[in-house]
């Protein structure tokens, strides 16, 4: 690898500066340019190989480059790239009879799009159309997409552009059980926070809202884990006041929490289903999957298109095949308790981590202050220290104090003690 090929990031910045819009910020106070990635691996422009424990924030679940999904959507970019979807083309009529049956439940017709907030938006449309009602109930502190929409039902505000939201959106204490919305106790809490859908329905909404949103784990939020019995009781509450369950596993989806799709942790079918990310492993694609008695309500005109195109469809297929192949979601199930298990072994030395949690590889170690205050300047000179030694860790949660590890689902056992033994070294130098 020749470093001379590559402008660099100084270059990259100053162009960056003069020709793209300044809501896109970056990681790091000294930040890299990436230029090769094979699997678990990164390299810089000057030859640094880093392992990736981000895989661009829950995208390469199936490793960076892997050739078993590149080689057939290459293979499909030869001969047919695109000719829109209101024309006749196999491969995302495939895509979508795999999604119904690797989806939960009685999940079947699928809609397909190009991004996250895309599949969000039309999910919401969709259950608008289907129940006839435009009131949304979502949670705080979750994230939905850059739409106008998607943006409105965000419970995050630093992630909200614009300043005022859509009408007819009601916001639900999330279940963020290290720092309760509702200061309860877990184990004393009677799921207070799922309760609390209900009285929201009975008192801001007309009583009959369209659709309640939810991510199975908030990712921005932090790696927020709703506890056990949460989903299916706030189904109960829906079901009862005939309001759409949208589940948005954009981040979730693909095994990474060590089930297909995160929301089977909780025993739980979705009226809606939204994903992206993964389902591309880098290619542009996503979907919204709904029951066939909701998804028949769309009858109007409607299309994407890039939806579904061949090159992103071959891709999704791979991606499928290749989970089921090398069996993902067990090893995320058995890398992600290893993970954990190693974290809390440093929590226990290192005060700095105030909580661990997380399913599969989708984990989150949360940064105190002493007071137990969020200490967002302590991660990040921690994730800059690790970035230097060659590994690229995420952060999220309100309070931007969350390490938040979502690596490529072919991360091995030795790669994950690895990171911990370094950041453990790192913790201990920083007496943190």
């Amino acid at each position: 690898m020749n470093a001379k090929t590559y402008i660099g990031p100084a270059a990259i910045l100053e162009k960056k500066k003069k020709y793209i819009m300044p809501c896109l910020a970056h990681f790091y106070k000294d930040p890299q340019e990436f230029v090769k990635g094979s699997m678990q691996y990164l390299w810089d422009s000057n030859g640094k190989k880093y392992l990736d424990c981000y895989a661009g924030v829950s995208v390469m679940n199936c490793g960076h480059a892997n050739p078993d999904i590149v080689g057939p959507a290459t293979e499909q970019a030869k001969t047919l790239q695109h000719v829109c979807n209101i024309y006749l083309t196999e491969n995302f009529v495939n895509l979508a009879e795999r999604l119904a049956a690797v989806t939960p439940g009685t999940l079947q017709k699928s809609f397909f799009c190009s991004t996250g907030s895309e599949a969000t938006e039309g999910a919401l449309l969709l259950a608008e159309v289907a129940r006839g009602n435009s009131e949304i109930i979502a949670l705080r502190q979750g994230l939905h997409g850059r739409t106008k929409l998607g943006m409105s039902v965000t419970g995050l505000t630093m992630w909200r552009t614009a300043p005022t939201p859509v009408g007819g959106i009601h916001f639900a204490p999330n279940p963020y059980c290290y720092r309760c919305p509702l200061g309860k106790k877990p184990d004393t809490c009677d799921l207070a926070c799922a309760n609390a859908v209900e009285d929201l329905i009975k008192t801001a909404t007309s009583g009959h809202p369209g659709a309640y949103i939810a991510e199975t784990i908030q990712g921005n939020a932090g790696i927020v884990v709703p506890p056990k019995g949460y989903f299916q009781r706030v189904k109960e509450i829906l079901d009862q006041y005939g309001t759409l369950l949208i589940i948005d596993e954009v981040q979730t989806g693909f095994a990474r929490t060590g089930k297909m799709f995160g929301i089977e942790h909780y025993g739980v079918t979705p009226d809606i289903m939204c994903m992206a990310k993964a389902l591309g492993n880098g290619f542009p694609i996503s979907a919204f999957i709904a029951k066939p008695e909701i998804a028949d309500t769309y009858t109007r005109p409607g299309a994407s298109t890039l939806g579904g195109n061949p090159v992103s469809s071959t891709a999704g297929l791979a991606v499928l095949d290749y989970i089921e192949t090398h069996d993902l979601a067990a090893r995320a199930e058995s890398l992600g308790k290893t993970l954990r298990a190693g974290l809390r072994r440093l929590q226990e030395t290192h005060p700095v981590i105030g909580d661990v949690r997380g399913l599969g590889l989708m984990d989150g170690a949360e940064f105190i202050h002493a007071d137990g205050s969020p200490a967002p300047e302590l991660l990040d000179d921690v994730l800059e220290e690790m970035k230097d030694r060659g590994y690229i860790i995420g952060k999220n949660g309100v309070g931007r104090n969350v390490m938040a590890f979502q690596p490529p689902l072919v991360i091995t056992e030795e790669n994950l003690t690895q990171v911990l033994d370094e950041l453990d070294c790192v913790l201990t130098a920083k007496k943190l």
